[in-house]
């Protein structure tokens, strides 16, 4: 997620998918098999062994100017994920840096690898002072909260914004976004810097094309993924390699038929969460795309950037996915397209939630590690990142909107970024957070993603045989004592 979320180029890269993100993507060599790094891998990333910076940057005098204490002639070093975002809105931020602190060079690099390129490093205790931990090689952020790898960024949130000094940074961002830097109590792990509208986007000209309106109840969608395919259209299309992404419409489907409390329980890793009637109707939802033959053909051999375009190309009706589609697919997307998300279709009228309950959160996560040389340095970037300037900027160069509460005056807004806030509205507080791929990202990807619902949506598993297979995944992540756990407070 994200970031997560993401994925290479992309994904919310943001996260996600090449994510998020910005949650957010992995690999599959094979199947069942991606080149995720395991949770062996990703703990001895953060195994917290190397040595200890000897030589950290002393903290600078504390001004108006400056509220970290900064010092104004240590080094800096931003490592960004280079994904669907892209660098130029991180690289601008840079400059307003190095302009504040004329006697300070930057160091700046963009990776899709953030894991194989930061884990020698973080084993060494050299890491850089900031990081956009997104992408397919996305580092384990629970593993690493666990391992007590990162710096608490209260002091940034306690800071004076950029903007305004008498406003904290904690009071200019969305709601949520402070609340899932944590893991454990109050300390704030990560600052999620992208804020992510997760559903099934479409285009509005193609549904238009069929007469058709966005489906409120689960008939509804199968009558019009029925007029899709009379017309050669696919119903739906999916990452089928990264089928993680399927959640993306599917866990607030499951919010919205049995109530948030059941995402809760899933999340929090109760015995039998998945047996949840409300998780089988979904289930069950989702194969009957399968067994109608509404997915488009070859789906599970796609991945994100290969299903995207055949989406954006009009060979399917509907994708789940998140805001950074819009920047991550603009080469293909047709300047007629009219890009549109919805919150996911329902069963029926005797779900718990209202139609317009959407999964919308922080993505592209941003950390400070505990042993950077410059923690107060990788601090003051994200405080000027949180500038309503570089949210703007952001937001004008890919199309999606920051955690910084607003940003978006003046702003001539995209089809796809109009239609997230207008998505947002309708929610109103039916918002739904996941926190799977946050807390279990093996578990969120590898097991539940590939093994689970990528078997089952290219119908080699039934919804039966997924749940409990899911299941028997998140009984033995909660027997795992080598997993820190989380539970919502």
């Amino acid at each position: 997620m994200g970031s997560t979320s993401a994925e290479n180029n992309g994904a919310a890269t943001t996260g996600a998918p090449g994510v998020g993100r910005r949650d957010l993507i992995k690999r599959s060599a094979a199947l069942g098999l991606i080149s995720v790094p395991t949770m062996s891998f990703l703990s001895a990333c953060a195994s917290g062994g190397g040595s200890d910076n000897g030589d950290k940057a002393k903290a600078g005098k504390k001004t108006a100017k400056n509220p970290l204490g900064v010092n104004e002639t240590a080094g800096m070093e931003f490592v960004l994920f280079d994904g669907g975002f892209g660098k130029e809105y991180a690289q601008d931020a840079v400059k307003i840096y190095e302009q504040n602190f004329p006697k300070v060079k930057v160091k700046f690099s963009a990776t899709q690898k953030i894991q194989s390129t930061l884990q020698p490093r973080f084993n060494q205790g050299t890491p850089p002072d900031l990081i956009d931990n997104s992408g397919a090689e996305q580092m384990d952020m629970g593993v690493l909260v666990g391992k007590s790898q990162l710096s608490d960024l209260t002091p940034l949130l306690d800071a004076a914004s950029y903007d305004d000094p008498n406003k904290k940074v904690r009071d200019t961002l969305r709601p949520g976004i402070v609340e899932m830097g944590q893991f454990d109590g109050k300390p704030v792990w990560i600052m999620y810097y992208a804020y992510t509208v997760y559903g099934v986007w479409y285009s509005q000209k193609a549904l238009d094309s069929l007469d058709a309106e966005y489906p409120k109840t689960w008939d509804e969608m199968l009558a019009v993924c029925e007029k899709a395919k009379k017309k050669g259209m696919a119903g739906w299309t999916y990452a089928g390699k990264y089928p993680y992404y399927v959640p993306f419409s599917l866990y607030p489907m499951i919010g919205k038929v049995g109530g948030r409390e059941v995402l809760d329980a899933i999340d929090n890793l109760e015995p039998n969460a998945w047996k949840h009637p409300a998780v089988k109707a979904c289930f069950d939802a989702y194969y009957e795309l399968y067994k109608k033959g509404y997915i488009l053909k070859g789906t599970p051999g796609l991945d994100h950037i290969q299903s995207q375009t055949a989406w954006a190309k009009g060979k399917a009706l509907f994708i789940p996915n998140g805001s950074w589609v819009e920047n991550e697919s603009a080469n293909v997307i047709p300047s007629d397209f009219n890009l549109a998300v919805s919150a996911p279709t329902g069963i029926d009228s005797s779900d718990k939630l209202p139609f317009g309950t959407i999964w919308a959160s922080g993505g592209e996560p941003f950390i400070v590690p505990a042993k950077a040389k410059n923690p107060e340095g990788g601090m003051e970037q994200l405080r000027i990142m949180l500038s309503e300037a570089s949210s703007k900027n952001f937001t004008s160069k890919v199309k999606s909107l920051t955690a910084y509460n607003g940003g978006t005056t003046g702003i001539t807004l995209t089809p796809g970024l109009k239609s997230g806030v207008a998505a947002l509205d309708l929610a109103k507080d039916n918002v739904l957070n996941p926190r799977l791929q946050d807390w279990y990202v093996q578990l969120q990807k590898e097991q539940i993603g590939v093994a689970g619902l990528g078997e089952m949506m290219a119908g080699r598993a039934t919804p039966a045989e997924t749940i409990k297979k899911i299941q028997g995944f998140a009984d033995a992540a909660a027997k795992d004592s080598s997993i820190k756990h989380y539970k919502h407070q």
